[in-house]
């Protein structure tokens, strides 16, 4: 058993079949028990980003419902869920600044390196799966293990 912060380019994989999309499903099965951990805010980024690919004709109505009710099922049984905290907005707007991310993603590294330190209490260590390269390139400065499922 491992444990993963997954952001919401790396998640959204499991969503919607794209590049990388059978190494996240392959990690995310449940008989491989892993943790898969995720910030809150995550869910809207899906959301967003599958009713735009509906809205740009590139998802079908069909396909972007059931992978909305997937996506609102697995948020209550699937994954470890970090809730969006005034510490945690704090750590992200020295972050952003820091490393000069967008918002969000400066959130999601908050998210994850809290995940980290929560999972490495344990002895255990964590890795970030994004897909996105600033993102990348800004948790491996602040010590995180990265995988882009585009590379898998």
């Amino acid at each position: 058993m491992a444990a993963y912060f997954f952001d919401s380019s790396a998640l959204a994989k499991r969503y919607v079949a794209e590049k990388g999309t059978p190494w996240v499903e392959a990690l995310i099965d449940p008989t491989a028990a892993h943790e898969i951990y995720v910030a809150r805010i995550t869910s809207v980024e899906l959301i967003s980003a599958i009713t735009r690919r509906q809205r740009a004709s590139s998802l079908t109505s069909a396909a972007a419902a059931a992978a909305l009710t997937d996506l609102r099922a697995d948020f209550l049984s699937d994954y470890s869920v970090l809730e969006i905290t005034v510490d945690l907005i704090a750590q992200a707007g020295a972050l952003a600044e820091k490393h000069a991310l967008r918002g969000y993603d400066a959130v999601q590294l908050a998210a994850a390196l809290q995940a980290k330190s929560a999972y490495s209490t344990a002895g255990l260590a964590l890795t970030l799966i994004s897909a996105d390269l600033e993102l990348n390139s800004a948790a491996i400065a602040e010590g995180l293990v990265v995988y882009d499922p585009n590379t898998r």
